[in-house]
């Protein structure tokens, strides 16, 4: 609370002084009356905003530039309202929109300045961990946490017995001033532990091992049953409607522009030797669901696998002259522009591979069960281990394991930004010395 106080009081300064060192450099003496005033004007909504916008929140304390970027969106939304109120209201007042301007940007700058002063202040009073944690061994997997307080439960004689008020009450003197407990214990005591803290006016949490086994991501009651979420899209309706009006409208211009280059290589590879121009093989994307991906045939027509079994090497005795110059030049992987348009693929997202594929000798999923989870997006043209450098053969599992630590990363947070930088960054790795 101390430190909270701190931050408010920081902050109607700095407002203050913002708005009436401005209009006093601009107007005067008179200039510096009437900057008070806007500042009265604005300090109330602000605290208002402030308080929704978690300006004023545990998270703000813990990261000073979290909350100098909370106060700064607060501080324009806050002068934005007052201006419109005050000329709406009175249209014709003797108020420069240039002074007021200038005073929330100064204001804005005076709040992020105290803010990072008082970072010493608030590590002082709050430690390094903002939150107060205590962490109860009752005979539980050890558990480490940055900060956290530790003590043993036998030590204390600390026991959730729901029957004894002496108990319960020697827990509640141990767990005062207390933000959050954490326990550790066999599953015996579990039962008895969450009855006991639900009691406790704190926040309280059970260890329990199996959410890291399932992956468990969240959890709720339906019914009488508890159920754990272990799975969500990574993206939601707006992003995946985002991500594809971007994969259609740079697939499609892309065809058009590449339209010539198309039709020669296609031509090239027929003239070769005479057999197909495209060679199509079974990959697995999105929602592990087979589609068919399209690629300019490189190898002869008679050696190239279907199942993907046997990955091309650097002397590949499979590769066709045109082929070894397409594949080095990645000018192969151009048809799978179409796959994009008919929504099979996207420009950016995880490579797919042929369900034969190995990694040493070994399938893919075989080295790492995780490898089906980045299958929860469509596969791209380009990705986040391609940019990395990590393409070619998978002669050995350490081959596979890089790659799916990327795509795994990818799936973590997506933007139209990042995939942007990636599409700008495979224009690098286009000729590579593992494109083969």
């Amino acid at each position: 609370m101390q430190c909270y106080l701190a931050l408010v009081t920081a902050d109607i300064c700095a407002i203050f002084i913002g708005f009436a060192a401005v209009e006093y450099l601009i107007s005067g003496v008179s200039g510096f009356y009437r900057g008070l005033i806007i500042a009265d004007l604005v300090v109330p909504l602000y605290m208002m905003i402030g308080l929704y916008n978690r300006a004023y929140s545990t998270s703000a304390l813990q990261d000073a530039w979290v909350g100098i970027f909370r106060s700064a969106t607060t501080m324009v939304i806050s002068v934005v309202f007052v201006v419109f109120m005050h000329f709406l209201i009175r249209p014709g007042a003797d108020i420069s929109p240039w002074g007021v301007n200038c005073g929330a940007f100064v204001a804005m700058l005076s709040i992020a300045f105290a803010r990072l002063q008082l970072r010493s202040f608030v590590r002082w009073r709050c430690g390094e961990n903002i939150l107060n944690e205590m962490i109860i061994d009752d005979g539980g997997p050890n558990v480490e946490m940055k900060g956290a307080i530790r003590v043993s439960a036998a030590a204390l004689d600390l026991r959730p017995n729901l029957h004894d008020p002496d108990a319960l009450d020697r827990i509640g003197l141990i767990l005062r001033n207390l933000d959050r407990v954490i326990v550790s214990c066999p599953p015996s005591r579990r039962v008895d532990w969450a009855m006991m803290l639900k009691g406790a006016n704190i926040d309280g949490e059970v260890l329990d091992d199996e959410v890291v086994r399932l992956g468990a991501q969240g959890a709720r009651v339906a019914g009488n049953h508890g159920l754990l979420m272990v799975s969500a899209g990574p993206l939601g309706l707006r992003e995946r409607a985002l991500k594809r009006l971007f994969d259609v409208a740079f697939a499609g211009s892309a065809v058009l522009i590449l339209f010539p280059l198309l039709i020669a290589v296609a031509v090239a590879v027929k003239l070769n030797d005479g057999g197909s121009v495209f060679f199509m093989q079974r990959r697995m994307g999105r929602g592990n669901r087979f589609f068919n991906m399209y690629k300019f045939r490189s190898m002869s027509q008679t050696t190239s696998g279907i199942d993907g079994t046997i990955s091309a090497s650097k002397d590949d005795k499979r590769i066709t002259a045109v082929g070894r110059f397409i594949r080095k030049t990645s000018i192969d992987e151009l048809p799978q522009l179409f796959n994009v348009l008919l929504g099979d693929m996207s420009l950016v997202g995880p490579r797919p591979h042929a369900t034969g594929s190995l990694a040493g000798d070994k399938l893919f999923w075989e080295v790492d069960l995780r490898y089906w989870q980045r299958h929860s997006l469509k596969p791209g043209l380009s990705g986040l281990a391609q940019v990395r450098g990590f393409r070619g053969a998978t002669d050995q599992e350490a081959d596979l394991i890089n790659r799916l630590q990327a795509d795994l990363e990818y799936l973590e947070g997506w933007s139209i930004g990042r995939d942007l930088k990636i599409l700008f960054l495979t224009l690098r790795v286009l000729v590579h010395d593992r494109a083969f």
